[in-house]
C-alpha cells in the first residue's frame, strides 16, 4: 500500500517511527543481555548486582550512546581517548550523566584528555604509565591493573610473573587507587576455552586482595562472569555490528 500524505509531517511520522523501532531493538538487546548476566550469575550463586555492564561504544555515535543511558546503563566505555572525548561533551548536558570507562590502550601522550574525561581507566599496563598518571593527576584515578593473561604478543599487560612487584608499585602512588586487575582473553569461538585463562585473573585478584575484576567481552562474558568477573565489557551484542 502506498501512503501519501502530501506533507512534511508524514515524513517526520515515518521517520519517527523508524526511530523509534531502533531503540526498542537495542532495549531488547540491553534486556536480552542483562538476561544472559543474571543467569551466570545465578549459576554460580552469585547477585546479579555484583556485575556492572559497561558498554562500549567504540564507533558508535553519542545519539546512540544517549539511548544507552536512556535505557539505563550508565557506565560507558571507550578504546580511544579522542573519540570518547567528543562524546562526552556532546553528552554534557544529557539528563543522565554517564560514568566513562578508559578500556583501550591509552598512550602517554593522552594522558591528560583523558583524566578530564575518564572516571576510571581499566588499562593501565605499565609502572610508568601509571607514574605518568599520578603526576598529571588532580583527583584520586581508579585503575585497573591489565593483565596479559594470554601471554600473546600482541596484547598490552604485565605478564603474571610480572604482576606482584607491579601492584606494590603502583598501589604506593598516591593519587591512583588499585581497584582491581583486567584482561583480555583469547580469541574463541568456544567461550569455555578461556576459562582457565579466567579463573587465572580471579586467583592473582584474590591473592592480593583486589576486589574488582574487569574482563569479558560479548563472546566470553558469561564464563567470565561465572570466573568473577565484576564488570563485563559489551559492546557488539547491545549495539549490533559496528558500522
Amino acid at each position: 500500500m502506498t501512503v501519501n500524505c502530501g506533507h512534511l509531517l508524514c515524513h517526520n511520522r515515518i521517520l519517527g517511527y523508524t526511530e523509534a523501532k531502533r531503540i526498542v531493538t537495542l532495549k531488547e538487546r540491553i534486556l536480552k543481555v542483562q538476561e544472559r548476566v543474571a543467569r551466570a550469575c545465578r549459576r554460580v550463586g552469585r547477585s546479579q548486582e555484583e556485575v556492572t555492564i559497561v558498554t562500549v561504544g567504540k564507533g558508535f555515535s553519542a545519539t546512540a550512546v544517549g539511548e544507552v543511558l536512556a535505557a539505563g546503563l550508565q557506565d560507558i566505555g571507550e578504546n580511544r581517548v579522542s573519540e570518547a572525548a567528543d562524546k562526552y561533551r556532546a553528552l554534557s548536558h544529557a539528563p543522565i550523566q554517564p560514568r566513562w570507562h578508559m578500556v583501550g590502550h591509552l598512550q602517554r601522550n593522552k594522558i591528560r584528555s583523558a583524566l578530564r574525561t575518564f572516571d576510571i581507566i581499566h588499562s593501565v599496563d605499565s609502572v610508568s604509565l601509571a607514574e605518568a598518571i599520578n603526576r598529571r593527576a588532580e583527583r584520586l584515578v581508579p585503575i585497573f591493573i591489565e593483565v596479559n593473561v594470554s601471554g600473546e604478543s600482541s596484547k598490552f599487560g604485565f605478564r603474571p610473573q610480572e604482576l606482584d612487584s607491579a601492584v606494590a608499585s603502583i598501589a604506593g602512588l598516591p593519587m591512583v587507587e588499585v581497584r582491581g586487575l583486567m584482561t583480555v582473553a583469547s580469541p574463541v569461538t568456544e567461550a569455555e576455552r578461556v576459562r582457565p585463562q579466567f579463573a587465572q585473573m580471579r586467583e592473582f585478584a584474590n591473592r592480593l586482595g583486589l576486589k574488582d575484576l574487569s574482563m569479558g567481552m560479548t563472546d566470553d562474558f558469561e564464563v567470565a562472569i561465572e570466573e568473577g568477573a565484576t564488570l563485563v565489557r559489551i559492546g557488539r551484542a547491545i549495539f549490533g555490528g559496528r558500522p
